[in-house]
């Protein structure tokens, strides 16, 4: 039988641009990072989600070669990005929080400055044009908004043509038009073969750009996969407006329609939201019904819809994770009555 002839791309393809394993990551007694594990591969937008103090700066800030892991192994095109860091950096574009800009500097003289740091990088008017500031050029940095100077931080990750992008908040600040501008933007170049690691707030963004997710919380992976896979099993959403007179712990708890079948509200609109996660909506909507015509209550605004990646997300990053102070402790809703 003859050699399969496999070419270089093809063997390219099929291993990970990124391959963490058992990160642990510690400051002092504090643990930052429990034992995260994670692929991403050629081509892909990979989104690391979780509230502030998941760990997934944390992790990117390992993948960009800013921090040494506790313990574990991270590579980054098959590299140390801590001990092989001008290797890496050569490859990679990085889209931090805060640029940390000078103010006094116009945009295009920001971006001239930032040419001097790069091998080959590509010319300032290309990469103004491509993140909308073309028009923005000679104005000073000082002056421009919120969202200009994410898409400024966007320009300079942009600049030496990386073949991987770390994202970290990039649409933070940004009027809806820019951030779906920026959308395609990250469209295009996925299209195009760049690899992009996005950490974002914006659930929306998250489900409209990702291949792959992965939910942190407390420094660990509560979940990960496609889209698709992080919201299987997770039912369907039955909410209402709650009747006036009543509160949360006069709510049924729909035990025969699934999940826990215990009731969320929330505040919106100036009223009160009851939100069920029900497996079966059917015997779900049948049960508040029942339970409504007990109570000679109207059942206003009622509503079904799948189950969003938001939900999944609040779902899993307000379990206990066995740290007091984990932002996922501390609610904002009421559940079963309790705050």
């Amino acid at each position: 039988m003859g050699d399969v002839f496999i070419s270089e791309s093809a063997r390219e393809d099929s291993v990970p641009v990124v391959d963490v394993r058992d990160l642990h990551k510690s400051y002092g007694g504090y643990r930052a990072v429990r034992g995260v594990s994670f692929t991403v591969m050629r081509g892909e937008l990979f989104a690391l989600l979780g509230t502030n103090g998941a760990g997934k700066t944390t992790t990117l800030e390992i993948l960009e070669g800013f921090h040494a892991p506790t313990a574990g192994s991270v590579r980054v095109f098959g590299l140390d990005p801590c001990r092989d860091g001008v290797a890496v950096r050569r490859r990679t574009g990085v889209m931090l929080q805060d640029g940390g800009f000078f103010n006094e500097l116009t945009t295009r003289e920001t971006v001239d400055s930032w040419r001097g740091f790069l091998h080959g990088p590509r010319r300032t008017a290309q990469v103004l044009h491509q993140v909308g500031l073309a028009g923005r050029a000679d104005v000073r940095v000082g002056r421009l908004s919120g969202g200009e100077r994410r898409r400024l931080d966007l320009a300079l990750a942009l600049l030496g043509g990386p073949e991987l992008l770390f994202l970290d908040e990039p649409t933070a600040g940004m009027d809806p038009e820019a951030r779906r501008a920026t959308w395609l933007l990250v469209e295009e170049l996925l299209e195009g073969g760049t690899t992009v690691v996005l950490t974002t707030h914006y659930l929306e963004e998250a489900q409209h750009l990702a291949d792959r997710v992965a939910v942190m919380a407390d420094g660990r992976i509560a979940a990960t996969g496609t889209v698709s896979e992080v919201l299987a099993g997770h039912g369907s959403q039955v909410a209402f407006w709650l009747p006036d007179g009543l509160g949360p712990g006069d709510l049924p708890v729909l035990a025969r329609a699934a999940g826990d079948g215990t009731p969320v509200v929330e505040r919106a609109a100036g009223r009160r939201r009851a939100r069920y996660t029900v497996d079966r909506t059917g015997p779900a909507l049948a049960e508040l019904h029942r339970w409504a015509a007990r109570r000679r209550v109207e059942l206003d605004g009622v509503e079904v819809r799948p189950v969003r990646l938001e939900d999944v997300f609040l779902e899993l990053t307000r379990r206990p994770h066995g740290h007091p102070g984990h932002p996922g402790n501390r609610r904002t809703t009421d559940k079963a009555g309790t705050r």
